[in-house]
């Protein structure tokens, strides 16, 4: 079993910087890809950024440039790196593990969110 625990959320300045962290404890298999998503008031949950395993990352066309997704092995971590935020990006942010447990199964893990507020 695989618990997530986001932290970083927090009230900002529109322009200003935020990182979110993602911290996993239990057993991470070596395969595996990690999002993050948010979700904001009355709008679909949307897929903002992923790392796999591999190290490969992508990006929601709405936060190229302005957002990175990177990795702290050795802490079991994945940091949201966000500059240059916008009203826009405010939202509840989720961390979402999907890990494959054996060949062709894959289990999947949701932490409890992180409030990214934007606002002067």
């Amino acid at each position: 079993q695989v618990r997530l625990v986001e932290s970083g959320g927090d009230l900002v300045q529109p322009g200003g910087s935020l990182r979110l962290s993602c911290a996993a404890s239990g057993t991470v298999f070596s395969i595996y890809v990690l999002n993050w998503y948010r979700q904001a008031p009355g709008k679909q949950r949307e897929l903002v950024a992923t790392i796999n395993n591999g190290g490969s990352t992508m990006y929601a066309d709405s936060v190229k440039g302005r957002f990175t997704i990177s990795r702290d092995n050795a802490k079991n971590t994945v940091y949201l790196q966000m500059n240059s935020l916008k009203p826009e990006d405010a939202a509840v942010y989720y961390c979402n593990l999907n890990s494959q447990t054996s060949p062709g199964r894959w289990e999947a893990y949701w932490g409890q969110g992180t409030q990214v507020t934007v606002s002067s």
